[in-house]
Protein backbone atom coordinates (compact mmCIF):
# COMPACT_ATOMS: atom_id res chain seq x y z
CA UNK A 1 0.00 0.00 0.00
CA UNK A 2 1.35 3.58 -0.51
CA UNK A 3 2.28 6.03 2.42
CA UNK A 4 -0.18 8.25 2.96
CA UNK A 5 1.27 11.89 2.11
CA UNK A 6 1.58 14.38 5.05
CA UNK A 7 -0.22 17.78 4.36
CA UNK A 8 3.18 19.47 3.89
CA UNK A 9 4.21 17.31 1.13
CA UNK A 10 2.05 19.93 -1.11
CA UNK A 11 3.15 22.96 0.46
CA UNK A 12 5.36 25.16 -1.74
CA UNK A 13 5.71 28.18 -0.25
CA UNK A 14 8.20 31.13 1.80
CA UNK A 15 11.31 30.83 0.01
CA UNK A 16 10.50 27.50 -1.75
CA UNK A 17 9.42 28.34 -5.46
CA UNK A 18 12.65 30.80 -5.44
CA UNK A 19 15.04 28.44 -4.89
CA UNK A 20 12.87 25.31 -6.34
CA UNK A 21 13.17 27.76 -9.38
CA UNK A 22 16.64 28.67 -9.35
CA UNK A 23 18.96 25.46 -8.03
CA UNK A 24 15.81 22.31 -8.73
CA UNK A 25 14.90 22.86 -12.10
CA UNK A 26 18.21 23.42 -13.60
CA UNK A 27 19.46 20.64 -12.08
CA UNK A 28 16.64 18.33 -12.80
CA UNK A 29 14.00 19.59 -14.58
CA UNK A 30 14.93 20.83 -17.72
CA UNK A 31 16.10 18.23 -20.14
CA UNK A 32 12.72 16.39 -19.26
CA UNK A 33 10.82 19.91 -20.41
CA UNK A 34 12.49 19.91 -23.22
CA UNK A 35 12.04 16.12 -24.25
CA UNK A 36 7.98 16.86 -22.94
CA UNK A 37 8.04 19.91 -25.96
CA UNK A 38 9.28 18.05 -28.69
CA UNK A 39 6.98 15.21 -28.47
CA UNK A 40 4.30 17.47 -29.18
CA UNK A 41 6.06 19.11 -31.95
CA UNK A 42 4.13 18.77 -35.29
CA UNK A 43 1.32 17.73 -33.59
CA UNK A 44 -2.20 19.70 -34.39
CA UNK A 45 -3.17 21.45 -31.25
CA UNK A 46 -5.35 24.39 -30.71
CA UNK A 47 -5.26 24.77 -26.58
CA UNK A 48 -2.86 23.19 -23.98
CA UNK A 49 -3.49 22.98 -20.36
CA UNK A 50 -0.74 22.05 -17.92
CA UNK A 51 -1.35 21.29 -14.93
CA UNK A 52 0.88 20.71 -11.91
CA UNK A 53 3.28 23.58 -13.80
CA UNK A 54 5.33 24.40 -10.49
CA UNK A 55 7.40 27.51 -11.42
CA UNK A 56 7.21 26.78 -15.09
CA UNK A 57 9.95 24.93 -16.30
CA UNK A 58 8.03 23.11 -19.02
CA UNK A 59 5.63 26.15 -19.64
CA UNK A 60 8.71 28.02 -20.85
CA UNK A 61 10.06 25.01 -23.14
CA UNK A 62 6.64 24.82 -24.50
CA UNK A 63 5.92 28.42 -25.12
CA UNK A 64 9.39 28.43 -26.84
CA UNK A 65 8.80 25.78 -29.22
CA UNK A 66 4.85 25.45 -29.96
CA UNK A 67 3.30 27.62 -32.73
CA UNK A 68 1.89 30.89 -31.31
CA UNK A 69 -1.65 30.31 -32.62
CA UNK A 70 -1.63 27.12 -29.26
CA UNK A 71 -3.17 28.45 -26.57
CA UNK A 72 -1.32 27.63 -23.58
CA UNK A 73 -3.07 27.68 -19.81
CA UNK A 74 -0.78 26.68 -17.46
CA UNK A 75 -2.36 25.99 -13.66
CA UNK A 76 -1.02 24.89 -10.42
CA UNK A 77 -2.31 24.35 -6.66
CA UNK A 78 0.69 26.78 -5.22
CA UNK A 79 -0.26 30.13 -5.66
CA UNK A 80 3.28 30.81 -4.93
CA UNK A 81 4.74 28.84 -7.34
CA UNK A 82 1.93 30.30 -10.21
CA UNK A 83 3.47 34.06 -8.94
CA UNK A 84 7.24 32.59 -9.74
CA UNK A 85 6.20 31.11 -12.99
CA UNK A 86 4.58 34.36 -14.06
CA UNK A 87 7.16 36.71 -12.61
CA UNK A 88 9.94 34.66 -14.60
CA UNK A 89 7.91 34.51 -17.55
CA UNK A 90 7.84 32.97 -21.03
CA UNK A 91 8.47 33.56 -24.40
CA UNK A 92 5.29 34.19 -25.43
CA UNK A 93 2.39 35.08 -23.51
CA UNK A 94 0.47 31.96 -21.35
CA UNK A 95 -2.60 32.25 -19.24
CA UNK A 96 -1.32 31.16 -15.71
CA UNK A 97 -4.37 30.17 -13.38
CA UNK A 98 -4.38 28.92 -9.74
CA UNK A 99 -6.33 25.32 -9.93
CA UNK A 100 -7.07 22.32 -8.43
CA UNK A 101 -6.13 18.86 -10.39
CA UNK A 102 -8.11 17.29 -8.58
CA UNK A 103 -11.27 19.74 -9.53
CA UNK A 104 -9.81 21.51 -12.38
CA UNK A 105 -12.33 24.99 -13.57
CA UNK A 106 -12.59 23.98 -17.17
CA UNK A 107 -15.42 22.52 -19.43
CA UNK A 108 -15.46 19.19 -20.49
CA UNK A 109 -13.35 18.82 -23.84
CA UNK A 110 -11.93 21.93 -23.84
CA UNK A 111 -8.60 21.40 -24.62
CA UNK A 112 -6.61 19.53 -27.17
CA UNK A 113 -3.29 18.35 -24.98
CA UNK A 114 -2.97 17.89 -21.18
CA UNK A 115 0.39 17.98 -20.24
CA UNK A 116 2.08 17.46 -16.44
CA UNK A 117 5.76 17.40 -15.92
CA UNK A 118 6.20 15.99 -12.37
CA UNK A 119 2.94 16.48 -11.05
CA UNK A 120 1.05 13.08 -10.82
CA UNK A 121 3.29 12.06 -7.95
CA UNK A 122 0.76 14.73 -5.44
CA UNK A 123 -2.26 14.18 -6.58
CA UNK A 124 -3.42 12.53 -3.53
CA UNK A 125 -5.99 10.52 -5.78
CA UNK A 126 -4.89 9.91 -8.64
CA UNK A 127 -7.54 8.12 -10.75
CA UNK A 128 -9.86 11.32 -9.57
CA UNK A 129 -7.54 13.25 -11.10
CA UNK A 130 -6.80 11.19 -13.92
CA UNK A 131 -10.69 11.45 -14.62
CA UNK A 132 -10.43 15.15 -14.57
CA UNK A 133 -8.16 15.26 -16.96
CA UNK A 134 -10.01 13.09 -19.18
CA UNK A 135 -13.09 15.08 -19.03
CA UNK A 136 -11.24 18.44 -20.02
CA UNK A 137 -9.71 16.81 -23.32
CA UNK A 138 -12.03 16.37 -26.82
CA UNK A 139 -12.19 13.07 -27.80
CA UNK A 140 -8.91 11.76 -29.48
CA UNK A 141 -6.99 14.43 -27.14
CA UNK A 142 -3.94 13.54 -25.77
CA UNK A 143 -2.20 13.29 -22.17
CA UNK A 144 1.24 13.05 -21.47
CA UNK A 145 3.00 13.30 -18.06
CA UNK A 146 6.19 12.38 -16.04
CA UNK A 147 6.64 10.61 -13.09
CA UNK A 148 10.25 9.97 -11.83
CA UNK A 149 11.62 6.58 -11.24
CA UNK A 150 12.43 4.84 -8.22
CA UNK A 151 14.45 6.96 -5.94
CA UNK A 152 17.47 4.46 -6.44
CA UNK A 153 17.57 5.51 -10.02
CA UNK A 154 18.01 9.09 -9.04
CA UNK A 155 21.60 9.72 -7.50
CA UNK A 156 21.48 13.15 -5.96
CA UNK A 157 18.08 12.25 -4.60
CA UNK A 158 18.80 8.86 -2.90
CA UNK A 159 22.06 10.41 -1.67
CA UNK A 160 20.53 13.17 -0.07
CA UNK A 161 17.90 11.05 1.29
CA UNK A 162 19.85 8.70 3.03
CA UNK A 163 22.61 12.18 4.41
CA UNK A 164 19.03 13.72 5.89
CA UNK A 165 17.63 9.88 7.68
CA UNK A 166 21.09 9.58 9.40
CA UNK A 167 20.62 12.71 11.28
CA UNK A 168 16.95 12.04 12.27
CA UNK A 169 17.59 7.92 12.88
CA UNK A 170 14.57 7.73 14.92
CA UNK A 171 12.07 9.40 12.34
CA UNK A 172 13.59 10.04 8.99
CA UNK A 173 12.31 12.54 6.81
CA UNK A 174 11.24 10.72 3.48
CA UNK A 175 9.58 12.92 1.60
CA UNK A 176 11.46 12.34 -1.54
CA UNK A 177 11.07 8.69 -1.27
CA UNK A 178 7.91 8.85 0.06
CA UNK A 179 5.97 11.64 -2.55
CA UNK A 180 8.31 12.47 -5.61
CA UNK A 181 9.90 8.67 -6.23
CA UNK A 182 6.72 6.68 -4.84
CA UNK A 183 4.51 6.89 -8.02
CA UNK A 184 7.00 4.84 -10.62
CA UNK A 185 4.89 1.81 -11.01
CA UNK A 186 3.70 1.17 -14.48
CA UNK A 187 0.98 -1.30 -13.27
CA UNK A 188 -0.14 1.22 -10.77
CA UNK A 189 0.42 3.81 -13.32
CA UNK A 190 -1.91 2.07 -16.27
CA UNK A 191 -4.46 1.07 -13.24
CA UNK A 192 -5.34 4.71 -12.45
CA UNK A 193 -5.65 5.75 -15.53
CA UNK A 194 -8.11 2.81 -16.32
CA UNK A 195 -9.93 3.91 -13.38
CA UNK A 196 -9.98 7.83 -14.46
CA UNK A 197 -11.66 6.22 -17.52
CA UNK A 198 -8.94 6.24 -20.45
CA UNK A 199 -9.65 2.96 -22.24
CA UNK A 200 -6.60 2.98 -24.52
CA UNK A 201 -3.68 1.55 -23.38
CA UNK A 202 -0.72 4.07 -22.30
CA UNK A 203 2.47 4.02 -23.60
CA UNK A 204 5.61 4.29 -20.58
CA UNK A 205 8.65 4.85 -22.18
CA UNK A 206 11.36 5.22 -19.61
CA UNK A 207 14.14 7.91 -20.10
CA UNK A 208 17.71 8.52 -18.15
CA UNK A 209 19.96 11.52 -17.88
CA UNK A 210 22.29 13.44 -16.15
CA UNK A 211 22.01 15.77 -13.49
CA UNK A 212 25.02 18.11 -13.25
CA UNK A 213 25.89 21.05 -10.64
CA UNK A 214 29.35 23.12 -9.98
CA UNK A 215 29.36 21.86 -6.77
CA UNK A 216 28.07 19.58 -4.20
CA UNK A 217 26.56 21.96 -1.97
CA UNK A 218 24.21 23.14 -4.92
CA UNK A 219 22.02 20.12 -5.03
CA UNK A 220 22.22 20.11 -1.23
CA UNK A 221 20.55 23.29 -1.08
CA UNK A 222 17.91 22.76 -4.03
CA UNK A 223 16.92 19.63 -2.05
CA UNK A 224 17.02 20.43 1.89
CA UNK A 225 15.75 24.23 1.14
CA UNK A 226 14.16 24.41 -2.26
CA UNK A 227 11.31 21.33 -1.71
CA UNK A 228 8.64 19.81 0.86
CA UNK A 229 11.47 17.91 2.44
CA UNK A 230 12.72 21.08 4.17
CA UNK A 231 8.86 21.39 5.94
CA UNK A 232 9.81 17.72 7.19
CA UNK A 233 13.31 18.90 8.19
CA UNK A 234 12.33 21.83 10.17
CA UNK A 235 9.04 19.79 11.95
CA UNK A 236 11.68 17.69 13.33
CA UNK A 237 14.35 20.79 14.50
CA UNK A 238 13.82 24.26 12.94
CA UNK A 239 17.56 24.95 13.94
CA UNK A 240 18.66 21.95 12.16
CA UNK A 241 18.28 22.97 8.30
CA UNK A 242 21.75 24.74 8.11
CA UNK A 243 23.36 21.35 9.58
CA UNK A 244 21.24 19.09 7.45
CA UNK A 245 22.14 20.88 4.23
CA UNK A 246 25.76 20.56 5.22
CA UNK A 247 25.52 16.72 5.63
CA UNK A 248 23.83 16.19 2.55
CA UNK A 249 26.56 18.63 0.53
CA UNK A 250 28.91 16.31 2.81
CA UNK A 251 27.40 13.36 1.34
CA UNK A 252 27.12 14.18 -2.41
CA UNK A 253 30.81 15.15 -1.97
CA UNK A 254 31.83 11.94 -0.88
CA UNK A 255 30.09 10.00 -3.97
CA UNK A 256 30.70 12.14 -6.52
CA UNK A 257 33.73 14.42 -5.76
CA UNK A 258 34.06 17.99 -4.45
CA UNK A 259 33.94 20.30 -7.50
CA UNK A 260 31.42 19.69 -10.27
CA UNK A 261 29.08 16.97 -9.60
CA UNK A 262 27.59 14.24 -11.80
CA UNK A 263 24.40 12.08 -10.89
CA UNK A 264 22.18 9.74 -12.78
CA UNK A 265 18.21 10.56 -13.17
CA UNK A 266 15.38 8.68 -14.50
CA UNK A 267 11.39 8.92 -15.04
CA UNK A 268 8.48 7.79 -16.62
CA UNK A 269 7.28 9.93 -19.79
CA UNK A 270 3.24 8.42 -20.22
CA UNK A 271 1.30 9.00 -23.32
CA UNK A 272 -2.18 8.35 -23.62
CA UNK A 273 -4.81 9.18 -25.79
CA UNK A 274 -8.38 9.70 -24.79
Amino acid sequence: MPMPHPDTDKVFAGSIPQLYDTHLVPLLFEHYAQDLAGRLAGRPCSRLLEIAAGTGAATRALAASLPADVGIVATDLNPAMIERAAAVGTARPVEWRVADAMTLPFTDGAFDTVVCQFGAMFFPDKAKAFAEVRRVLRSGGLFVFSVWDRIDDNEFADVVTAAVAALFPADPPRFLARTPHGYHDAAAIERDLASGGFAAAPRIETLSARSRAASPRIPAIAYCHGTPLRNEIESRDAACLDATTDAAAAAIGARFGSGTVDGRTQAHVVTVER
